[in-house]
């Protein structure tokens, strides 16, 4: 066995929306970690102020902490302004140390990577001086369901991160979960965890907290230096556009829980899909993936649906709409992933989504969304046609100028 030629500084990103859990899993790998730990974590409870209290603390004690002021309080220039710089400085202070982000409860962990790839410190790019080794998420069973069901906002709990952020309870805690490479359940939960592996089955699970003492070697061994994250895999819904799998078909999963997996390369009637969402949106914990209206056929749509809310939104252009010497502005592998579905008459757009739940109708579901798309009179009427449906998502998903993803 070789030694990784890789030197730069390992970090470990840990998300969750309990603190309470969160901070007990952070004590539980500083004692169980074989080598130094920095824990670097971030009060954001002035951030709307303008104002972040750092902590840097090793197994020893707290070793840094300072008050940090934001030209503008938001989680984004939080992360470029003083969480990265941190972990960059860290790393050329403490080189043979692993570092460990303990993220708030509404920062949401795409958000570091999606930070981190475009964000340059002293010259050097982040990606260069640090290692982001794995993502992980950790959940209290005891709050999950009513965390994923609940319809209130971040600002409902007061914990919105500037005047503008209306970002939902359930959305946020769904992507910490969708985001994870490793997941930790704490608490005694079968039918959480089977939820879980529904939400999120490209991730590893740990489940700790089923018994009074906590093997805090065992657990560190588990989640930290795994080298679980793949930089290259995209967030939800980015996935599917890219070939990568968003969830999985069980209409009788353990437990009660049960996931739908649809697909369809026909598209979407405007107004039949309208007027089902509030039933799409209405028994699923989660819902997501990407999807194509027949009036708008250039743009491929994000559909995201959690608390009972559902958020839509343009992923750029198919690659059909486009011609092919600008393909080079997508990604490798949503080439590969057109160039392996190709269709010839509808190229590379279709619906792919995900549904997750406890004990759904995935054969009504699956109707219900089979009767929104075009039947085959509509089809041969041909797109010229098609555009000219009654469509009140006009104006939503305005055309766009690159690939995307």
């Amino acid at each position: 066995m070789t030694d990784d030629p890789d030197v730069r500084s390992r970090v470990t990103v840990l998300a969750g929306f309990s603190p309470a859990a969160t901070e007990a899993v952070t004590r539980a790998l500083l004692a169980g970690s074989d080598r130094r730990l920095l824990v670097v974590s971030h009060d954001l409870s002035g951030v709307r102020e303008g104002l972040v209290h750092r902590t840097v603390r090793t197994a020893a004690g707290v070793l840094d902490s300072g008050l940090t002021e934001l030209v503008h309080g938001c989680v984004s220039c939080t992360l470029r302004e003083d969480v990265l710089p941190t972990l960059v400085r860290l790393s050329r202070q403490h080189p043979g140390d692993d570092l460990l982000l303990a993220l708030p409860p509404a920062v949401e962990p795409e958000a570091v990577a999606t930070a981190a790839a475009h964000t340059v410190v002293d010259g050097t790019a982040v990606l260069n001086a640090v290692r982001f080794d794995s993502f992980v998420t950790v959940v209290e069973a005891t709050a999950l369901l009513g965390d994923l069901a609940t319809t209130d906002d971040l600002r409902d709990r007061d914990l919105h991160a500037a005047a503008a952020d209306d970002r939902a309870v359930a959305d946020v805690v769904s992507r910490q979960i969708e985001f994870a490479d490793t997941l930790v359940l704490w608490g005694t939960a079968t039918a959480e965890a089977a939820l879980l592996q529904h939400l999120a089955p490209w991730a590893a699970l740990v489940r700790i907290g089923e018994r009074t003492e906590v093997d805090c070697r065992a657990l560190a061994a588990r989640v930290l230096r795994t080298a679980r994250h793949d930089p290259g895999v995209p967030g939800m819904p980015e996935r599917a556009l890219q070939g990568y799998p968003i969830g999985i078909h069980e209409p009788a999963g353990p437990h009660g829980v049960t996931a739908l997996l649809f697909h369809s390369r026909r598209p979407f009637h405007p107004q039949r899909l309208n007027d089902a969402l509030d039933d799409l949106t209405g028994e699923a914990l989660r819902g997501r993936g990407q999807l194509w209206i027949a009036s708008q056929g250039d743009t491929a749509i994000a559909f995201e649906s959690a608390g009972g809310g559902l958020r839509l939104g343009s992923l750029g252009p198919w690659l059909a709409a486009l011609p092919r010497e600008r393909w080079s502005e997508a990604a490798p592998m949503r080439r590969l992933a057109a160039d392996a579905g190709w269709d010839p008459y509808y190229g590379d757009r279709r619906t792919v989504l995900s549904f997750v739940g406890f004990g759904l109708d995935t054969e009504a579901l699956t109707a219900l969304l089979t009767a929104c798309l075009l039947t085959d009179a509509e089809i041969a009427e041909g797109e010229a046609a098609w555009r000219r449906l009654p469509d009140p998502f006009a104006g939503c998903f305005p055309a766009a100028v690159a690939a995307g993803t």
